[in-house]
């Protein structure tokens, strides 16, 4: 019996270790650039646009098609033959029915495009099309990656925030069962009490606060990753360990390329496509000219009895080509050719803005992240001045020397201190974010 509650013990222990998974910032965003659904559906346009390249390579390559007719002449046309050739008086008419009531008509035909300028455009295009469609995934995962270290970090601050007023709860219920001793030995008032008891309380409700709100910050991480929402997640990372490695690993902008930045790469592209529809409309004022081979045969009967072995099958055969050439459009190719020369010209102009965003965004980035950076050092020496001071107003307060009410105001700024500590931890994370999606080269 002792071993096989053993073995079901260790059994639901292994399930619960399965339960639950274990993330470090990186691994989070490794997971979630695979299973976030924007990142996947950036994923699936990839597919859609090379399934799209051979839609447009096949469009000049050999076309096979069949094709079979059949027709009832339920009520045959008549035509009119001058009776003379019949042995009739000149001027007369003679009404004759030609052909038989039924008719198939089954075919193959080859054909193969020999020239388009529509075609050799698209096909010119293909490299810029595959490279837009890659382009928009590396910025949609620049994205998603962006929104996991946010979330991440949200959800480490939670959770840093609950300990913190853990922590103080502690301290205060410890006062508070200090000062009551106190006051029932009649030394001290009892607003001295009141006071410890408001801030004991206000504390507790934000504690409970926290605590719903971590778990709604980790399930925001779970969604947004693409993990089970219904499964336990730990996030091995320490909040203030991200933030000290985010300030030491800081990055130079002196060696940034502009041409290497996915913006400006996207910028470039929409240029370039713009370019290619000006070219397309100005090739459809050229001739198609296509090639074809076609074969087949016919039958012919008074009655629906084609399959019979009696019936007569007449095969024929043909070889030509075809060429389109357009004349006149009432100048409406000429107003589309008009159109893509605007958008053309537009989109260099966004590209002449761009590039000057883009250097605009990487100062303001740079120096949201100084800014960050020095935010957090302050924030760091604030909460010790503040937990000293706060330390020697408990003391006074036990020796009766101030009032609850200046505890509770030494109190209130600690914790004021400590909130921004950690929103100054996140602000670090964030900034750096922002900046390295800049000076990433592509």
């Amino acid at each position: 019996m002792k071993k096989t509650g053993l073995l079901i013990f260790l059994i639901l222990y292994s399930f619960s270790l399965k339960s639950q998974d274990s993330f470090t910032l990186n691994e989070a965003i490794e997971f979630g650039l695979i299973n976030n659904s924007i990142s996947k559906n950036a994923a699936n346009d990839i597919k859609i646009a090379n399934a799209k390249k051979w839609e447009t390579i096949a469009t000049g390559l050999p076309q096979i098609n069949s094709f079979i007719e059949y027709n009832n002449n339920i009520k045959q046309p008549i035509s009119l033959v001058p009776s003379e050739f019949f042995g009739g008086s000149p001027g007369e008419f003679t009404e004759l029915s030609f052909g038989t009531k039924q008719t198939i008509d089954g075919s193959v035909t080859l054909s193969q495009l020999l020239f388009d300028g529509s075609y050799s455009v698209g096909l010119a295009s293909i490299k810029l099309y595959m490279d837009i469609a890659y382009k928009v995934k590396i910025k949609t995962d620049q994205e998603v990656k962006k929104s996991i270290i946010s979330a991440y970090g949200n959800a480490l601050v939670s959770q840093e925030r609950v300990k913190f007023l853990e922590r103080n709860l502690s301290n205060v219920k410890s006062n508070l069962d200090e000062i009551e001793k106190i006051y029932n030995n009649g030394l001290t008032e009892l607003e001295n009490v009141e006071q410890l008891k408001i801030t004991y309380g206000s504390i507790k409700n934000s504690l409970d606060y926290s605590a719903k709100l971590n778990k709604t910050s980790l399930n925001l991480l779970k969604l947004i990753i693409g993990y089970d929402i219904e499964k336990e997640i730990v996030l091995s990372n320490n909040l203030q360990d991200l933030a000290i490695k985010n300030i030491l690993d800081n990055k130079s902008i002196e060696n940034f390329e502009i041409e290497k930045n996915i913006d400006y790469q996207m910028a470039l592209n929409n240029t370039k496509s713009q370019k290619t529809l000006l070219t397309l409309e100005k090739s459809k004022a050229l001739p198609t000219l296509r090639g074809f081979i076609k074969g087949g045969y016919n039958g012919n009967n008074n009655s629906f009895k084609f399959f019979k072995p009696d019936q007569k099958w007449y095969g024929y055969s043909f070889a030509g080509v075809s060429m389109s050439v357009p004349i006149f459009s009432s100048l409406r190719k000429s107003a589309k050719t008009q159109q893509a020369k605007i958008e053309f010209e537009k989109s260099k102009i966004d590209f002449s803005q761009s590039k000057k965003k883009i250097i605009i965004q990487l100062d303001n980035a740079n120096s949201e992240y100084q800014y960050a950076v020095n935010s957090y050092n302050n924030a760091v020496e604030n909460v010790k001045l503040a937990e000293k001071i706060e330390r020697k107003n408990q003391i006074k307060f036990l020796e009766g020397l101030i009032s609850g009410l200046n505890l509770r105001q030494a109190q209130m700024q600690l914790y004021s201190i400590q909130n921004e500590l950690l929103q100054s931890m996140l602000e670090v994370i964030n900034k750096k974010t922002n900046l390295e999606i800049i000076l990433t080269q592509n």
